[in-house]
């Protein structure tokens, strides 16, 4: 049986059999020890019943006013769990922490272009495909675009005109709001 938990540091150091795949971002532990201490509300593990780490995310809250959102930085699942919907799990947690503790009006999450499986999987969750961020992916294996993908929460409906609306389809990095 999976159960999810927030991550903590330690948990830096037993995460590589779900991070190590090409598709899967990794970063410095200076990056997620910044996540841990601004947005500890958003960082969790799955593990089955041994402790053993079977998926995680990695995620931050940004942006103002009518542009408050999560971003997903990391969701990934080891590849001997995946296809038992602990992606699932991990999207519907996050979506619980945006709606009711920081009361966001979209996610989104941006994903490699040719990762196909990546973004069938979020367009089953309700995902919709916002725009292209041209070469956004650069370096091994090889530079490409990013797929920025949102879902619009309930506190979309407050706005006049959806975060799900995009005025410009395809941009570049450095049109990017958020880094």
């Amino acid at each position: 049986m999976t159960s999810l938990r927030r991550m903590v540091a330690h948990d830096l150091l037993r995460f590589n059999t779900v991070c190590l795949d090409q598709l899967t971002e990794t970063y410095s532990n200076d990056f997620y020890c910044y996540y841990f201490n601004n947005w500890p509300q958003y960082q969790y593990i799955a593990e089955d019943s041994n402790g053993f780490m079977q998926g995680l995310m990695i995620v931050k809250a940004e942006g103002q006013d009518h542009e408050w959102h999560a971003h997903v930085s990391a969701v990934s699942v080891a590849p001997e769990s995946r296809r038992i919907g602990l992606g699932a799990q991990l999207m519907e947690c996050l979506e619980n922490i945006a709606t009711k503790v920081d009361r966001a009006y979209f996610i989104d999450l941006f994903v490699r272009k040719s990762n196909e499986v990546a973004i069938n999987m979020y367009k089953q969750f309700g995902y919709i495909i916002f725009r292209t961020v041209t070469g956004y992916y650069q370096g091994p294996p090889l530079n490409e675009d990013g797929i920025d993908m949102r879902k619009a929460l309930e506190r979309d409906k407050e706005l006049p005109v959806s975060s799900l609306v995009c005025n410009k389809p395809i941009i570049t990095p450095s049109e990017l709001q958020w880094q």
